[in-house]
């Protein structure tokens, strides 16, 4: 039975040093580590080593009975989140290290949340009993209240083919069948342990045990729990299908694609069938390797519910599907924060972009972009300790030192208003015509694009032409040159000509077409916003709700618990990205804060920000909203304003 479980905790709950006992007990390595004398098995990367802290995703082979598991221990630190929520998609079970001191934390809620999206079986361990402070019961109180209340501590529950009887009444209240049970005094052992299986497997309900990872108190209970109450059914004889959850280039300039076998088997030299963008594709695996740690091994073959790593795929991304997986999978941390690219001139330019792209294919969030007019390369980012990680990784990996300018706050703009756009492009020997309406789209929901286009008007080779066109690149609004988003774009008609259109004819009409549209609208600057969770002390309630105002933030009706009061609402991340750090200050470290990114709205100082950054929508060399026309044998250009007059499908 192969089982993938994955290990996340907020930044220094424990989480590496539970990993270490786990793989210790199970004899998987034969001495263990410690974060501090930098010697874990799993933490394997210099800057992991040198910063204490878990940065990239990593698996460890555990072998157990009739059991392989694969471990898959996650970054912890906010900013390595993207990271962590690609392995997510790729676990069976969960474990949750929560600090027995410090208790539910701002970051535990951001993976319980991301858990629960996908529906992770989890169990919890409640970790640094040890420490002076440490309250068990307080902290499981935390997780019923701030996560889940079908959180069910079992330590000593289930013992020598007994359950206790105050977890059966736990199952029996959530079960009506059970509850039956209950009330006949059926207390079968087997029944009620795969009832207990059953339910942690449909998310009913949530094991928590406790210990101290670093003195090796609570361990071998929690692996003997873990693997009686864990289980997986993966279809061999089925058709392959896998899913992708990582990219990495070796030493060597290997392409290596981490990938999870949902079903099937997979040989080194089959083919394997994926989808990118538009294009079917199919390749040939040359390699497959098993990874524990560090190291690999080379295999012939791999098996439904394995994480294996394969080469020979070129073009697949994380997240992809494969073989008889078609769905490609969306991730939901996004980064809110851009920062330029520095590096010393003498560098060759085509040689540090190309490090980036290497460095973008591992981490789609990054999304680096080459700003051509600039010549500057600029990334995305969820925080500055990620930027200080990249520069050590830069230098270590490809001996190129860089470092990167501040980060500044990603906007983006939409429309507030319906209005058609027309573009034409009918220089000398070419010709295409394009209109498209354009309307304002609900939050969130990006570009969508719809066609009501006569085949009689426009060929559907063309029609499709013009949608790739519209998705093939972020466009540029006119405010600030922020992306474009949550619009619904439709295309009305359009014309070409028999003899001229050829390549680019519709990609110039339809970037002018949209252009031309934003010129007429009312066009809206959105900036990135959190929805916060802030629990302090009644006593700094007040200081709290004024600087949430002060912030530009909402907020809803505070809530006490206890000595204590939550607040929650929203606020722009502009105005509210380190606040974390005042809140310890002035809390004294009690107060707690949990940022979680809600999407993009109404920018709260709109006019500042385009002042800023001084946006000057006519000197944009990539967009235009004039038209071009022909006449006698010769182009001339029509601005914006006056082209409709001109347009041949009118």
């Amino acid at each position: 039975m192969n089982k993938t479980i994955g290990v996340l905790a907020h930044v220094d709950a424990g989480k590496t040093t539970f990993c270490e006992q786990l793989l210790y007990h199970t004899n998987s390595i034969k001495q263990r580590g410690r974060v501090d004398h930098q010697n874990t098995f799993l933490d394997t990367h210099d800057i992991e080593k040198k910063r204490g802290i878990t940065v990239f995703s990593d698996q460890a082979i555990i072998s157990n009975k009739d059991s392989k598991y694969y471990l898959v221990d996650t970054p912890g630190h906010v900013d390595f989140s993207p990271e962590m929520e690609r392995a997510i998609k790729v676990m069976d079970y969960a474990i949750i290290i929560v600090s027995a001191v410090e208790g539910v934390q701002g970051h535990t809620e951001t993976v319980w949340q991301l858990l629960e999206k996908h529906n992770i079986p989890t169990f919890f361990f409640i970790n640094k009993t040890d420490r002076v402070g440490a309250d068990v019961e307080g902290v499981i109180d935390e997780i019923a209240e701030n996560l889940t209340g079908d959180v069910c501590y079992i330590k000593d529950n289930l013992k020598n083919g007994n359950i206790k009887e105050d977890l059966i009444e736990f199952m029996a209240e959530r079960d009506e069948k059970l509850f039956e049970k209950y009330l006949e005094e059926d207390y079968n052992f087997e029944i009620w342990l795969i009832s207990l299986r059953t339910m942690i497997k449909d998310n009913k309900v949530y094991p928590c045990m406790s210990g101290s990872a670093l003195h090796d108190e609570g361990i071998i209970d929690f692996f003997e729990n873990l693997d009686l109450l864990s289980y997986t059914k993966y279809l061999e004889k089925e058709k392959l299908a896998g899913r992708v959850y990582k990219i990495k280039y070796d030493e060597e300039g290997v392409r290596i694609t981490f990938l999870k076998i949902i079903s099937g088997q997979l040989n080194v030299r089959d083919e394997i069938n994926y989808i990118d963008g538009e294009i079917k594709i199919c390749e040939k695996i040359t390699q497959i390797r098993a990874y524990n740690g560090g190291k690999y091994i080379n295999v012939n073959n791999a098996k439904a519910g394995e994480l294996i790593a394969v080469t020979g795929l070129s073009q697949v991304k994380a997240g992809d599907g494969l073989g008889n997986l078609k769905e490609k999978e969306q991730y939901e941390n996004m980064t809110t924060l851009r920062a330029k690219v520095i590096f010393d001139p003498k560098l060759n330019l085509k040689d540090v972009l190309k490090v980036f792209k290497i460095l973008n294919i591992e981490d789609p969030s990054l999304n680096v972009t080459w700003q051509e007019k600039l010549e500057e390369i600029h990334i995305h980012v969820m925080g500055v300790i990620q930027l200080e990680v990249l520069e050590q990784l830069i230098k270590n990996r490809f001996g190129y030192n860089v470092t990167f300018g501040t980060p500044e706050i990603l906007y983006k703009e939409t429309v507030d208003s319906t209005t058609i756009g027309y573009g034409h492009f009918e220089p000398l020997r070419h010709y295409a015509e394009v209109h498209i309406k354009i309307e304002p789209n609900k939050r969130g929901k990006g570009i969508v694009f719809e066609n009501v286009c006569h085949p009689d008007m426009l060929t559907v080779g063309n029609q499709n032409l013009i949608k790739r066109h519209i998705y093939e690149r972020e466009h540029h609004g006119l405010l600030t040159g922020s992306s474009l988003t949550d619009l619904k774009i439709t295309l009305l008609t359009g014309r070409s000509h028999n003899k001229h259109t050829s390549g680019g004819d519709f990609r110039q009409a339809t970037y002018r077409a949209l252009r031309q549209g934003l010129e007429k609208a009312k066009n809206v600057l959105l900036e990135p916003y959190y929805d916060f969770k802030i629990k302090v002390e009644q006593d700094y309630m007040g200081r709290v709700l004024s600087d949430i105002q002060k912030n530009c933030g909402t907020f809803d009706s505070p809530k006490t618990v206890g000595n204590n009061v939550v607040i929650t609402g929203r606020v722009p991340v502009a105005t509210f990205m380190d606040y974390s750090k005042q809140l310890t200050s002035f809390t004294k470290g009690k107060g707690k804060i949990n940022l979680k990114f809600s999407g993009y709205d109404c920018c709260h100082n709109e006019q500042d920000v385009i002042e800023r950054i001084g946006y000057n929508k006519s000197a944009d060399p990539e967009y235009t909203s004039s038209s071009i026309f022909c006449s006698k044998g010769k182009a001339y250009t029509v601005t914006w304003d006056k082209c409709e007059e001109e347009m041949h499908c009118l």
